[in-house]
């Protein structure tokens, strides 16, 4: 099924992909997700609706892969020998302008996610699932290299954390996720959690 699909989406040039996850993230900013159709992308992109929904086969697959897309990289490219600074060369991937639009644009797509499984399961199959697996990776490293104990309790709720440090600073502070406070953040929480020495 997934090589079908990525058949279809292969007759698609990466560029124009490109402009179309850029547009469908603008208007995701502009209207939210439940204001968000199929018909407003395809003016937005000059695109045919049919086109959209052969490559995508719908707003929620769409929404999801636009989001994955515009993702600075991945955990699993990142390796400076340490856990303190895989954590932070990944925090300082996106600077405090993309912190706090990509902050603003996660809160509204996460209510939207309660009333839609669609666009829940598009976000675990593109998201979730795969950032889990490259923390995984991560850790794993952290452990092979003994800066982690494998039986520390903590390890099942690293992303728990990370996503809890991010998502909370608007919400209990009414400030955006920044830079400094991410990287604090990781230094007084994260890594004394995992048992990982900050100095």
């Amino acid at each position: 099924m997934a090589e079908v699909a990525t058949a279809r989406r292969s007759r698609i040039t990466p560029e124009r992909e490109a402009e179309l996850y850029e547009a469908v993230l603008h208007l995701l900013r502009e209207v939210g997700y439940d204001a968000l159709t199929m018909d407003a992308v395809a003016a937005r992109t000059r695109s045919s609706k049919a086109t959209l929904y052969r490559q995508w086969g719908g707003k929620a697959e769409l929404v999801a892969r636009a989001v994955r897309h515009s993702k600075p990289g991945g955990v699993s490219d990142i390796d400076t020998g340490t856990l303190k600074g895989d954590l932070h060369a990944l925090t300082l991937r996106s600077d405090d302008c993309a912190m706090e639009q990509n902050s603003a644009l996660m809160r509204g797509l996460a209510m939207a996610m309660h009333g839609n499984p669609d666009l829940l399961k598009a976000f675990k199959e593109h998201l979730v699932e795969p950032e889990l697996a490259e923390f995984r990776r991560m850790l794993e490293r952290a452990i092979d290299r003994g800066e982690v104990r494998a039986d520390n309790p903590a390890l099942d709720y690293l992303i728990h954390m990370m996503i809890g440090g991010f998502a909370a600073r608007t919400l209990i502070d009414e400030m955006p996720p920044t830079q400094a406070f991410l990287l604090s953040y990781i230094d007084a929480v994260v890594l004394p959690a995992l048992g990982v020495p900050t100095s």
